[in-house]
């Protein structure tokens, strides 16, 4: 209950907020809702439109949220002793909603912007403890449970049409027995002897792009394993795509280079708890972000990393790999994460901007990941004891980044910084890991450059220490400082030399617009050993040729979907 004595404009700035969530959340429930029939009518164009309509919401009703609140408070907007009050009253006015740590995420957002806070404040925004996840989740996920009673087609069978649907399958026998047959022969493959007693299916259907995803967790006498059931819609109905089980595949669908999920779900955390269960290796603040709660994700993530800084000794070190021109990246060695911060000049030949930089990365914040693009968080007046950054490192920030950093006592203040998941640069895997494992990853190297393409992504610089390796082996582009969409790029062939002096020319004797792209130039660039070359020739050679690229934009432009999928 909220206190009788407590001050009406702490009150009325309180359930002002309250009310500015609850409006916010409905608007990312709506959105998300009209995935089924984007879905149903195979509306894949607008499906990626929601997608961006959604990522800015959350900006757009916190900027209005804060000229609301500066209305409502006028002199008193930077009264703290208010701002306490009215937090002490918004912990009471959100004690029903099912996952309350959005809502006090949605408030610290709001009077960071006002305060301009750097650091942290306690006294006006939700820290630590205060703001643990998943803390209203009593109640399971909603679920059905289907039990075998002896034939695995009936239950399959009773899963898939109870997705209510409003088009048919296009054969839903049938589709109903490769399902339990793939299950089964899974459970016979991995442990002798196991047997399919029942399946947990959720109730709320996954979609992302063209694809709509059931996901379940299947039990027998002695495991459980994750399930998920791919659909697709075609011509002739919805079918089944793939049968997912097992860790590894469905962990790929959740991974930090994927585009986020639509789902409506009543209590997220909720959710998350079963999703755990499912993949607990994954990380909460990663599994929040791949549902579209970005921010939540964001506040956990470095929630999670404020406690690690507390409880280490270690300092921020530069990230392995090549000095980057743009950015000044360092890492802690204890933390699997990378800070980027811009530097204030870049050296030539580089001639893009600061803003440049930064439209690139809300460009692949919006855009379809593929699966090869590591998401990445941006976050303003960070603020760490200066003990904790190596002297050079330090040194480095101060001097590059200085309209960035500063010192603020014995504290070092970024104004900004992106955050991402660390990887290992392929340049330096390459070096390190066995020849069979190298192999993979120079074949996966040209497969990543491939689905970028079809994702309309033109990475711009393709030098392997652009891109990193995942813990899974997978190649992923990181570097995003000139990349640009497929089809802003103009893919030439070379001209051949008219003279001698043409061809020992150091410099183009021919005309080279600002977006013209010579892909018979790229085997030079690769920076691989002649056999890696040859390898990535043998399976990627066509990306040396323009009419490869010209035919992806081709299809791009005449509308094609071009899916890249995580299976």
């Amino acid at each position: 209950m909220v206190p009788e004595t407590e001050q009406p404009l702490a009150l009325e700035c309180a359930a002002h907020l309250r009310a500015a969530f609850v409006a916010y959340n409905d608007a990312f429930r709506e959105i998300t809702r009209r995935a089924k029939a984007r879905f149903e009518r195979r509306q894949w164009a607008e499906g990626r439109r929601d997608s961006v309509e959604r990522i800015d919401l959350y900006d757009r009703c916190v900027a209005r949220s804060v000229r609301e609140v500066e209305q409502l408070l006028g002199c008193d907007l930077h009264d703290r002793a208010l701002w306490g009050r009215a937090k002490a009253v918004f912990v009471e006015l959100i004690r029903d909603l099912p996952d309350p740590e959005f809502a006090r995420t949605y408030y610290s957002s709001v009077t960071r912007r006002i305060f301009q806070t750097v650091g942290i404040d306690g006294a006006v925004e939700f820290v630590g403890d205060e703001n643990v996840p998943m803390v209203n989740v009593d109640e399971p996920v909603a679920y059905r449970n289907y039990v075998n009673e002896g034939c695995l087609d009936v239950v399959l069978h009773r899963v898939l049409s109870n997705l209510e649907w409003s088009i048919d399958y296009e054969d839903l026998d049938s589709s109903a027995a490769r399902v339990a047959t793939e299950l089964a022969e899974h459970y016979r493959n991995e442990q002798d002897g196991d047997s399919v007693l029942c399946i947990d299916v959720m109730a709320a259907v996954f979609y992302r792009d063209t694809r709509a995803y059931v996901l379940g967790r299947v039990m027998g006498w002695t495991r459980t394993t994750p399930l998920v059931i791919v659909l697709k819609n075609t011509d002739q109905g919805i079918a089944i795509d793939a049968v997912l089980q097992g860790d590894g595949g469905v962990a790929h669908l959740f991974g930090f280079a994927r585009s986020y999920f639509h789902v409506d779900l009543e209590s997220v955390g909720a959710a998350i708890v079963f999703l755990k269960r499912l993949m607990p290796r994954r990380p909460v603040n990663e599994l929040f972000t791949v549902l579209g709660r970005a921010k939540q994700g964001k506040t956990e993530r470095y929630r999670n990393f404020a406690t690690h800084l507390r409880r280490s000794r270690d300092r921020f070190i530069f990230a392995p790999g090549n000095k980057g021109m743009v950015m000044v990246v360092f890492t802690l060695p204890s933390f699997d994460l990378v800070f980027k911060v811009i530097r204030d000049r870049f050296a030539p030949p580089k001639q893009t901007t600061r803003d440049d930089v930064m439209a690139r990365y809300d460009l692949v914040f919006k855009h379809d990941k593929a699966g090869r693009l590591v998401d990445t968080q941006e976050f303003r007046m960070l603020k760490f004891h200066r003990d904790r950054f190596s002297p050079d490192v330090l040194e480095e920030l101060l001097a590059a980044t200085a309209n960035t950093t500063r010192l603020e006592g014995d504290h070092v203040v970024i104004g900004h910084a992106y955050l991402e998941r660390r990887l290992r640069p392929l340049n330096l895997y390459l070096q390190e890991v066995s020849a069979e494992s190298a192999r993979r990853a120079v074949v996966d190297y040209g497969a990543a450059i491939r689905d970028l393409a079809t994702s309309n992504i033109f990475p711009g610089d393709l030098l392997p220490k652009n891109f990193g390796v995942s813990y899974h082996g997978r190649v992923i582009f990181y570097d995003y400082d000139e990349l640009c969409l497929l089809g802003d790029c103009n893919f030439r062939r070379l001209p051949a030399p008219r003279t001698h002096e043409d061809e020992m020319s150091a410099e183009p004797w021919f005309y080279v617009g600002e977006h013209d792209v010579f892909p018979e130039e790229f085997g030079a660039f690769l920076g691989l050993n002649p056999e890696q070359k040859q390898l990535f020739l043998d399976h990627h050679g066509d990306l040396l040729v323009p009419e490869t690229w010209q035919a992806i934009q081709a299809r791009i432009r005449d509308g094609e979907i071009l899916d890249v999928l995580p299976y």
